[in-house]
């Protein structure tokens, strides 16, 4: 889930947008894509977005400068301070002034492919190999009529997270390490009161504060048939979430509590909550990512405490959020640029096991190893499962895993196979639909007669209101 506002846009600031775009044209620069292309050497110039604080980050930029250059004689790397903002963007790609490379979320992608402010890479990625390389699930978030516009270099999914011990109490686990799979809602409430039987513990935590909770609830609500926002036939967003399905989903967090009496008592859970009371033994089950040992290691939670399984279906739905980066072009980019750019991109995200890559895979389980992380979980790749950079991650994973991969079979098996749909985040205001979503799950879990179709009616307006009906993009 990546943070950003929603740019809120009265008739005045679009004047200063329009002003900010001439601005940005008339003060062109040759570093950037929209101006000469090549420098005094004849070599391709290929602006990127550039770390600005000194520190590990922005000395590995510099060295894959160095190491790129070297490489590639053709070409040179350009540093733009500019970072990825939609308080900026729109004013600068309108303008022409984007850097060649700029990165940015699944969540961004479908409009910016619409606004046709990233480039075709089509062509270039055929002629390099990519075709029938990249993951079905990925392929159709970056594409549309069959062109390609943009290049990923990290994925997720979303799965159920589970404390082993706590299964084993409970009756939930087999005999050889693998958990019973809840195949909806329904049993994991079922499973979660469980858990409490036997342990005392909560079941299950769910997150409320901090646009956590309205990240999650989006996920869960999908599978209920809950949709938050669609256009009208002339491309205006509406809200679209005060809706039964909508409320459905609500009813089954507010049951959560008061029905089924299977959350914590706390009920303003942030992030640092949420993983904070599953690693420490004080809910059973969580909705997380493959990556979350990296967030339950601080609280000491043993890798052999920790299992992921698969994402349980809904009523209507059996659908996960699936996000991750995408690295795009600027669409004024010449085809030497783009082509300088894609091997850019490459040196990071690559489905061939070239030794930068081994390398980078070798020193990431190390570090986990050295953190005392769970090794084995194999999280949604952005390359088909039979390119040489899976296999390679997959097996060095096998061999460094440090618990009973039994634990994490099933979502490494669901991960593999994705027999559900996969959906990106809400492509507009996202962030303050989330915020606006923990209130409505706040309420809920604080007021046993609390009304979800009115809650949910209520702030459907305020959304509209305050935001949808303000952008201007």
């Amino acid at each position: 889930m990546k943070k950003r506002k929603c740019e809120k846009r009265s008739k005045a600031l679009r004047v200063i947008a329009l002003a900010t775009v001439l601005a940005l044209t008339a003060g062109a620069v040759g570093g950037c894509a929209g101006g000469k292309d090549k420098d005094a050497q004849g070599r391709t110039r290929v602006s990127v977005v550039w770390p600005q604080k000194e520190g590990p980050s922005l000395d590995k930029m510099e060295a894959r400068k160095v190491t790129y250059e070297e490489n590639n004689p053709d070409a040179v790397i350009e540093r733009d301070s500019w970072q990825f903002d939609l308080k900026t963007f729109y004013a600068k790609a309108a303008g022409g002034q984007l850097p060649t490379v700029y990165d940015t979320n699944f969540t961004e992608i479908p409009q910016i492919i619409a606004s046709e402010y990233s480039a075709d890479l089509t062509d270039v990625l055929k002629k390099r190999g990519y075709e029938g390389k990249l993951s079905d699930k990925v392929l159709e978030v970056i594409s549309r009529d069959g062109k390609i516009y943009a290049l990923p270099y990290t994925a997720y999914v979303l799965g159920l997270g589970y404390n082993t011990e706590m299964f084993e109490a409970a009756g939930l686990m087999e005999p050889d390490g693998t958990p019973k799979q809840p195949k909806d809602w329904n049993e994991v409430a079922e499973f979660a009161q469980k858990i409490k039987a036997a342990t005392g513990k909560p079941g299950f935590v769910f997150p409320t504060a901090n646009n956590n909770g309205g990240w999650i609830f989006t996920s869960l609500a999908w599978s209920f048939g809950a949709e938050f926002v669609k256009q009208d036939a002339d491309g205006n967003w509406q809200a679209a979430f005060n809706s039964p399905e909508a409320a459905e989903a609500l009813q089954y967090i507010k049951d959560l509590k008061w029905k089924y009496d299977v959350l914590p008592s706390n009920i303003l859970v942030d992030d640092k909550e949420y993983y904070k009371t599953f690693a420490t033994g004080n809910a059973g089950m969580i909705i997380t990512a493959g990556d979350y040992p990296r967030k339950v290691v601080q609280y000491d939670m043993q890798p052999e405490q920790s299992g992921i399984m698969a994402i349980p279906a809904g009523p209507k739905r059996h659908v996960t959020l699936m996000g991750g980066g995408v690295c795009c072009i600027a669409p004024n980019s010449t085809e030497d640029q783009i082509d300088a750019a894609v091997r850019w991109i490459e040196m990071t995200t690559n489905f061939n096991a070239t030794d930068e890559y081994k390398d980078s895979v070798k020193k990431d389980i190390e570090i986990k190893l050295g953190e005392n992380q769970l090794i084995g979980i194999k999280d949604m790749s952005i390359w088909s499962a039979d390119t040489e950079a899976v296999e390679y991650r997959n097996g060095l994973i096998d061999k460094n895993a440090n618990i009973n991969t039994n634990h994490v079979k099933l979502y490494n098996e669901f991960v593999e196979n994705m027999p559900c749909e996969v959906q990106a985040e809400v492509p507009v205001c996202a962030q303050e639909l989330y915020g606006i979503l923990d209130n409505c799950i706040q309420e809920v879990l604080n007021n046993e007669n609390a009304d979800c179709a009115q809650l949910l009616e209520s702030a459907a307006s305020e959304y509209q209101t305050n935001y949808l009906n303000n952008i201007d993009y």
